[in-house]
């Protein structure tokens, strides 16, 4: 009976550890480069399950016509209208910054997302598969959002 008391307290840190790991906070890996030049193939990041999204966050997703899990970035908000022409992105009908993009944007015709779908673009926009592909993505596909970049060690940062 002695020795079993003195495992519980290692069989509740593991159970803690788990529950972390699946619930809140997981890593992930890069695969691709369709979000070139921020993240690169192989990058490990942080996942954060329970994180409120906004506009411009690295959210990791699963797709739903290949069954790919990928990463991409916020653009479009849930109830916004998305338009994108001339390689500029139109936001309720007012251009938006688009700093990190990194090639030419092609045209996407003017929705209006639901209550519950985001509009996501990979930064190499010349190569990513994203909501010009496959359409606005609802919230209850996107795993979390991505707030640390754990490896290469020499690129550790918040993102």
């Amino acid at each position: 009976m002695g020795k079993i008391k003195e495992l519980i307290p290692y069989i509740i840190i593991l159970i803690v550890v788990i529950l972390v790991r699946t619930f809140i906070i997981t890593p992930v890996r890069v695969d691709g480069a369709s979000m070139n030049k921020m993240l690169n193939n192989n990058d490990i990041l942080l996942l954060y399950r329970l994180a409120k999204l906004e506009r411009y966050d690295i959210v990791v997703l699963k797709e739903t016509i290949d069954n790919d899990t990928i990463i991409k970035r916020i653009i479009g908000m849930p109830g916004e209208t998305v338009e994108i022409k001339n390689n500029k992105i139109y936001i309720n009908d007012e251009e938006i910054e688009d700093e990190y993009a990194y090639g030419d944007t092609s045209d996407y015709t003017r929705i209006t997302l639901g209550s519950d779908e985001y509009f996501l673009l990979g930064d190499n926009r010349l190569i990513s598969k994203d909501s010009r592909s496959f359409g606005p993505v609802k919230k209850k596909n996107i795993k979390g959002k991505t707030i640390i970049r754990l490896y290469p060690f020499n690129k550790i940062n918040t993102l």
